[in-house]
């Protein structure tokens, strides 16, 4: 998974390695909180976590992305205490034992600072640097790679306000705020992948309308993350609880792909996988 620095083809650097995104990327997502909005990803004790880490990353994970507090919409905050209570065990264990990238899923720096220290190499931030002031610091000291993610305020705010005058193109220029903020910081064009924030701030349509239209994040000049794994407008479209969104999430990583994102955020790893992986075939047949 690893290549050396300077090799050919899109790639992402991090403060412990090179991932090459010649082939797409797999993030496995683990929750460490007790109100995750997918029920099948909460690991709240530091063992079972480790263990299912283990098992994404034998199931062709190439990231692990911890979360210690859930960002699903009117999601109550989190105190920064209680998310390094809850982040730092498992990220120290994660380190030590798995083989790919340990992401820690945080708008909070001190939360990023402990867990970069306890060995996490990536920074995995909905507000894109936004919410919290010293952010870009704490990412740009330790050599990291981070996630920009566009949204529209908190959890607790940004589903009250989801139109858009020009959709993609505020999107966008958000986004480009987030890479300013990162490159006054002194954090290097290679270590940062954009996030367009499906499902933070958007309505169904808008959600559907990115995925059509990824290939104009382009413009950014930074590989693009998708997160849509069984989210709400999936359950929308599909009238399909949370657990029975698998293979519209499917759909989704599959069209994301054919759109230019090299970097898929997922609960269900071999499923995804396979999904990627064929689609991969598919477009380079």
């Amino acid at each position: 998974m690893g290549v050396p620095s300077g090799s050919a083809g899109a790639h992402w650097t991090t403060s412990r390695r090179v991932i090459d995104l010649s082939r797409p990327c797999i993030m496995g997502v683990l929750n460490v909180t007790p109100d995750s909005f997918s029920g099948g990803s909460r690991f709240t004790d530091p063992e079972l976590a480790l263990d299912r880490a283990l098992q994404m990353e034998e199931e062709g994970a190439d990231i692990i992305d911890v979360g210690g507090e859930s960002t699903r919409p009117f999601a109550p905050p989190v105190d920064a205490e209680e998310e390094l209570r809850r982040v730092l065990p498992v990220v120290e264990r994660l380190a030590a034992k798995l083989r790919v990238p340990v992401s820690v899923d945080t708008y909070k720096a001190c939360v990023a600072d402990a867990s970069l220290h306890a060995g996490a190499e990536i920074v995995n931030d909905v507000s894109g640097l936004t919410f919290d002031p010293d952010m870009a610091r704490v990412v740009s000291a330790s050599g990291a790679g981070v996630v920009l993610m566009h949204t529209r305020g908190t959890p607790q705010e940004m589903q009250k306000d989801t139109a858009y005058v020009s959709l993609v193109q505020e999107i966008i220029a958000t986004l480009g705020e987030s890479l300013s903020l990162a490159r006054k910081a002194g954090i290097a064009e290679d270590r940062i992948v954009v996030d367009p924030g499906i499902g933070f701030g958007k309505s169904v349509e808008a959600n559907l309308e990115i995925l059509g239209r990824l290939r104009e994040f382009q413009v950014l000049g930074r590989p693009v993350l998708i997160g849509t794994s069984r989210k709400s407008f999936i359950g929308k479209v599909l009238g399909r609880e949370v657990e029975e969104r698998l293979f519209g999430t499917a759909a989704t990583v599959a069209v994301a792909l054919m759109n230019g994102a090299t970097i898929f955020r997922v609960h269900d790893v071999p499923p995804m996988r396979d999904v990627v992986d064929m689609t991969q075939a598919i477009l380079h047949s």
